[in-house]
């Protein structure tokens, strides 16, 4: 089954001019912008450190809702790849220092790959995500 991290936002043009912005599946995640780009742009920020901030407390991230006609703001791909990552260690209950074991790599290293904001190669979280029969995907799309 594959994952796509792509969640939809609720754009509301506000009276005093600029847009904010909500997402259905983060509570937590509010944002705005002066323009529609703008708020489009933030609003991808915003799930960031939305995902970031439940990664840090190991809470769930949330399957994205069906966009059903609104627009939708993805992580970039490290941060997708670190999701699905943390994910993967969640669904099998594996402790870091289990997983690190596995891996034959000391614990530290399993917590900057899963630190949102250490730099990770991609090309490790494609190796550790192998792990979990699971193959990382890289669409380019238009930018909205």
């Amino acid at each position: 089954m594959a994952t796509r991290y792509s969640y939809p936002i609720d754009l509301h043009k506000e009276p005093e001019g600029g847009y904010s912005v909500s997402f259905p599946d983060f509570d937590e995640a509010l944002t705005d912008g002066d323009t529609l780009a703008e708020a489009i742009a933030e609003a991808a920020d915003c799930l960031e450190e939305a995902i970031a901030g439940r990664m840090a407390r190991r809470e769930d991230i949330p399957a994205p809702s069906p966009a059903k006609d609104r627009p939708a703001v993805t992580p970039g791909a490290v941060l997708a790849a670190k999701t699905a990552l943390y994910e993967a260690l969640r669904e099998q209950r594996l402790s870091n220092s289990a997983f690190a074991a596995a891996l034959g790599v000391q614990e530290s290293e399993v917590r900057r790959m899963l630190d949102p904001r250490h730099a990770t190669k991609i090309g490790r979280l494609e190796e550790a995500l192998a792990r979990f029969g699971k193959r990382l995907v890289i669409t380019v799309e238009a930018a909205a």
